[in-house]
């Protein structure tokens, strides 16, 4: 399995492979094949959350508006769990492919061990504080009322799986730093796909299951976040490391938790206030909203991929000493990433007059999805270079830049909109405006960053 997912860089005579210990330099060029085949495997497993929130969307849409608005108000509260952790994820990986390029793979592993291990911890303090802060948090988002009291019944019961969601988001981050992209896609597609399959089952009813409507929903989501993890516990038994907590390597990827969780925090603040702003234009509002998030979230996460693949490939090229092969990659993934990104764009524009029937039958919501829709696929090449980028660096363990552009462009791009849209009644038009400029502050940060050498740092542990 593990031979399955080795990344070859060339086949010329005297061929290295990328991810390999040892990988030495030499080539000015990294071909997409060498891209893809860590950002194919590391697409399916990205693509099968928001794919499975879309069908949940539309399941839970056809119970009519309120309803999908109470979804959209919780999902927005729930998706901080691991937005705000998602150094279990990006750290490691960070983390580990440095260490898996030098050749020590058991040190790797052990990084994942430990991550797990915080993983749990900070799960259990996110469902305790989250049951107490569960009914101010939906209120203040939607205002109260109908729209409020839905979207607490979902997240109390979502909450949870948290735990869970954050071993995943360890498993996934140890895996891809060592370059095993295979069985990660099979745990996360087995979650999902049993989501999947309760979702309509628990929403409606079926046969013996009684008809739960909105909180079907989440406890489908629960149910699925439970088999993922635990096939991801069970594949650090089968490596054979040492399992027992090691607190001085926890405090060490807390160190750069630091820096990703100011990081997680801007960007999660632009996500809150453009669901209370559209909350409070209206019920239809919201909905449309939520429908076009998701879709950018799926898209977003498409394109992902490749700043995964830029991680893995970075990270080990500076274990090895190699920064030019780093160099390489960030060129490389930058190009496809535009490609791609214009690519979605197109398909996106197209799919316009149809796609948003998918996810709703009611009249008013249908009415304002496109005030969102247009800026959502013109941004899709910006887009695409923005997410490439951001795994270069992440994967260079460069999260102090990140913090600081992303902290800037939230305060100087985005919150000036959306306070103008809340004070001038601009509605999903003024929202989605403040999420472009968002995406093209970053966009300017993150060449000019890449362009320059302060990022290439080589070595097995960044200083």
């Amino acid at each position: 399995m593990v031979a399955a997912n080795v990344v070859i860089v060339s086949t010329e005579a005297g061929s290295t492979e990328a991810g390999s210990p040892g990988a030495g330099s030499g080539h000015s060029a990294v071909p997409a094949r060498s891209v893809l085949r860590l950002a194919l495997p590391a697409l399916a497993v990205l693509a099968a959350e928001p794919l499975y929130l879309l069908v949940d969307t539309a399941v839970v849409g056809h119970l009519g508006v309120v309803p999908l608005a109470g979804l959209a108000v919780a999902a927005v509260v729930f998706s901080q769990v691991p937005a705000q952790l998602i150094f279990l994820s990006y750290g490691t990986t960070a983390r580990t492919a440095r260490l898996h390029g030098a050749g020590r793979r058991a040190d790797a592993v052990a990084e994942g061990v430990q991550a797990s291990w915080l993983a749990l911890l900070l799960g259990g303090l996110v469902l305790a504080g989250g049951q107490l802060a569960a009914g101010p948090l939906t209120g203040a988002l939607a205002g109260g009322g109908p729209v409020a009291a839905a979207a607490l019944s979902w997240l109390r019961i979502a909450l949870l799986g948290a735990p869970f969601v954050l071993v995943t988001l360890a498993g996934n981050g140890w895996m891809r730093g060592v370059q095993e992209t295979a069985r990660p896609v099979r745990y996360v597609l087995a979650g999902n796909a049993l989501s999947a399959l309760l979702c309509p089952a628990l929403v409606y009813g079926a046969g013996p299951v009684p008809r739960l409507d909105l909180d079907g929903s989440a406890v489908a989501n629960v149910a699925g976040q439970l088999v993922s993890a635990a096939l991801f516990a069970r594949a650090l038994l089968l490596e054979g490391v040492p399992l027992r907590p090691r607190w001085p390597l926890m405090r060490q990827q807390l160190g750069l938790a630091k820096d990703l969780l100011v990081r997680s925090l801007a960007l999660q603040v632009c996500a809150i206030s453009a669901a209370a702003v559209a909350a409070r234009t209206s019920a239809a509002a919201v909905a449309a909203h939520q429908v076009v998030l998701q879709l950018w979230i799926f898209l977003a996460l498409v394109l992902d991929s490749l700043a995964i693949a830029a991680q893995s490939l970075v990270g080990a090229a500076l274990g090895a000493g190699d920064p030019r092969r780093a160099r390489a990659v960030a060129a490389g993934v930058t190009r496809y990433g535009l490609y791609f990104g214009l690519l979605l764009g197109v398909l996106f524009t197209a799919a316009e007059p149809v796609l948003p029937h998918a996810f709703t039958d009611d009249v008013a919501v249908l009415a304002q999805i496109p005030y969102a829709w247009w800026i959502f696929a013109s941004l899709q090449p910006a887009a695409g270079v923005v997410f490439a980028l951001d795994g270069v660096l992440l994967g260079a363990g460069d999260a102090a830049f990140l913090r600081t552009s992303t902290v800037v462009a939230a305060v100087f791009g985005f919150l000036p909109l959306i306070l103008a849209s809340l004070v001038f009644g601009w509605g999903l038009l003024g929202i989605w405006s403040g999420l472009a400029m968002f995406i093209l502050v970053r966009l300017v940060f993150a060449v000019l960053r890449v362009r320059g050498d302060r990022w290439a740092v080589t070595g097995a542990v960044r200083a």
